[in-house]
């Protein structure tokens, strides 16, 4: 059986990859794909199969899937192209003959009205259209959303966002990664959904709280109207366009958007979904060096 990550250059497909391997998936067996072999090339050591592919160029993704079984097509970065993007991968996957695209979708697709959800909508029905068989892996926010942010956060003794007292079911990358590896080795997936988030829910106030508990500092929660937190993010460097997206993510926070209530994401790892608090306090004392 062989395997085909794309995305494996980006952190979501390379700990897939790795999750693989930590489940005896011969590396031999898996087809690790992306656009910069360079960043995947000790994969390549390791004995796993290193191609290159691009969303956009259809060759390279009618070669990256030869002999391919299964394929976990993870979302493209570039919001606004990747509908068009994943249609090329989907078109060569379905030509591959594949037995099953699994896809890495956004939690609540059916019902979210999150702007950010738009082209995953468009992609599950083009994978319904298509007549490959598919799993769909609804992911919820990743925790290092807001870990990644944590210098910001203890720079300013804030968090900031548009959620309210929303709740947010938000998991560990490597949680995901794991549930992904799950559902690409086990048999009878095809027509599947998983609803995958955290397995407690927390406010972003909740959030700050715990950022303050492990820092040892004061960091509050700092709501915002949306159209202010979008230039507050624009004054950080984003686009405008994709600030804006991430500030309307906020408001479907609070209207419940992506809270996850299914317990698929436990039930898959085979254990706890790793909690807020133990993400936050491991960001605190990698970068405060304790």
């Amino acid at each position: 059986m062989t395997i085909v990550i794309t995305g494996a250059t980006g952190q979501l497909g390379r700990l897939v990859v790795e999750a693989l391997l930590s489940r005896n998936v011969p590396a031999g067996q898996i087809v690790a794909g992306g656009r910069d072999l360079a960043k995947i090339a000790d994969l390549a050591e390791r004995g796993v199969q290193v191609r290159r592919l691009d969303y956009d160029d259809a060759g390279s993704l009618r070669q990256a899937f030869t002999g391919a079984e299964k394929v976990l097509l993870v979302s493209g970065s570039e919001v606004g192209q990747r509908l068009s993007q994943h249609r090329n991968a989907i078109e060569a996957a379905k030509e591959a003959g594949v037995s099953l695209i699994a896809y890495t979708s956004v939690a609540n697709a059916d019902s979210t009205a999150m702007q950010l959800a738009a082209e995953h909508q468009a992609t599950e029905n083009a994978l319904r259209d298509s007549g490959v068989p598919f799993a769909l892996l609804r992911n919820g926010w990743y925790l290092e959303n807001y870990t990644d942010q944590l210098s910001v956060q203890l720079q300013h003794g804030a968090v900031l966002g548009s959620a309210g007292d929303g709740r947010v079911s938000a998991a560990a990358r490597a949680d995901y990664a794991e549930a992904a590896a799950a559902v690409l080795v086990s048999e009878g997936q095809e027509g599947k959904v998983y609803e995958l988030g955290g397995d407690v829910p927390f406010t972003l106030s909740e959030l700050a709280g715990e950022v303050s508990a492990a820092a040892g500092r004061p960091v509050t929660y700092q709501d915002l109207p949306a159209e202010q937190y979008t230039q507050v993010l624009v004054d950080a460097g984003l686009p405008e366009a994709y600030a804006a997206i991430l500030a309307d993510s906020d408001l479907g926070i609070a209207r419940g958007d992506l809270l996850v209530t299914s317990g698929d994401l436990s039930r898959l790892i085979g254990r706890p979904v790793t909690p807020m608090r133990d993400a936050v306090q491991a960001a605190v004392r990698n970068q405060l060096g304790v």
